[in-house]
């Protein structure tokens, strides 16, 4: 309680410091939740991994039955879905408004397609190339696609986004535990009288490190909670925004914020660094610090 009254003596300083610390954890907290809902929107795109796999035209529709129920057997493979030549060219008339052009068509162009959609451990670039290999090796598939350039890009723009918050995020907890460790600094710097008093009445370091080790864990704790409110009021701000364009496109979507879980993190983590910081400058100024030396 002596180190929050000591914080509390200096308001203003106190609360530039919270703040500073807050929005270094905000920006990170927020890349995170940014990858975070990228990714529930890719995993949302289960086409973009569905392999179509075109039936040959020589094939009876009972020997397409037969391919679909064997591969529903194979271990990569999730879900298998058929869509007959006349289904096809049914949902191509809705689509292309062409309908009436095609009724002079002799004979259905389009073959039987079975859709296969891999497991989430082969929607991979790499396993989905080797699973459509594989798939086109059957002897009723005439040939398969499926959209690996769109794959890569997907895979690659969520790499890069996770690389990117890794790094600015130990950027920014190093600035934080140097924030701190400079905080302390001053603060032993500024009862300098104090403690070579302490210590000519014979007080350990370890007693005279306490107060500033609860000082620095304090302003971790409170930099923490600072840091939450931030970006609970972000995510409220954006929720709106995001509802509309969501709405444009006639789909729903809703950002996703903090866990439980997450937000324990989030303060453990402030917390620890605030620990960290206020132990360097205390191990490294306190004992340097001697009666003698007045």
């Amino acid at each position: 309680m002596y180190s929050l009254g000591e914080m509390w003596r200096t308001p203003l300083a106190s609360l530039m410091t919270i703040a500073v610390l807050g929005l270094s954890l905000t920006l990170p907290a927020t890349l995170y939740l940014v990858v975070k809902n990228v990714q529930q929107v890719s995993s949302g795109f289960e086409e973009a991994s569905e392999i179509s796999l075109f039936v040959k035209e020589s094939m009876s529709e009972q020997e397409t039955q037969t391919l679909v129920k064997r591969l529903a057997l194979y271990p990569e493979i999730e879900s298998v879905a058929f869509i007959s030549k006349q289904e096809a060219l049914t949902e191509f008339k809705d689509i292309s408004g062409f309908g009436q052009a095609l009724e002079y068509l002799d004979s259905n162009p389009l073959p039987n397609v079975v859709l296969v959609t891999p497991t989430k451990r082969h929607r991979q670039p790499n396993a989905a190339k080797t699973l459509l290999t594989k798939l086109e090796g059957e002897r009723e598939v005439d040939f398969g696609k499926l959209d690996i350039a769109w794959l890569e890009r997907l895979n690659a723009l969520l790499s890069l986004l996770k690389e990117s918050v890794i790094t600015i995020t130990l950027l920014l907890l190093t600035s934080v535990t140097l924030i701190i460790g400079n905080t302390i600094r001053l603060s032993i710097m500024d009862k300098k009288e104090e403690i070579q008093v302490m210590k000519l009445v014979g007080a350990t370091n370890t007693f005279i490190h306490a107060p500033f080790l609860w000082t620095g864990i304090w302003y971790g704790v409170i930099g923490g909670l600072f840091a939450f409110i931030c970006i609970a009021l972000m995510m409220w701000w954006l929720s709106s925004a995001v509802s509309g364009v969501a709405g444009v496109y006639q789909t729903s979507f809703s950002l996703i914020g903090l866990t439980l879980q997450e937000f324990g993190f989030l303060v453990l983590l402030a917390t620890s660094l605030g620990f960290v910081g206020s132990y360097l400058s205390v191990n490294r100024y306190i004992k340097e610090i001697e009666p003698d030396k007045v």
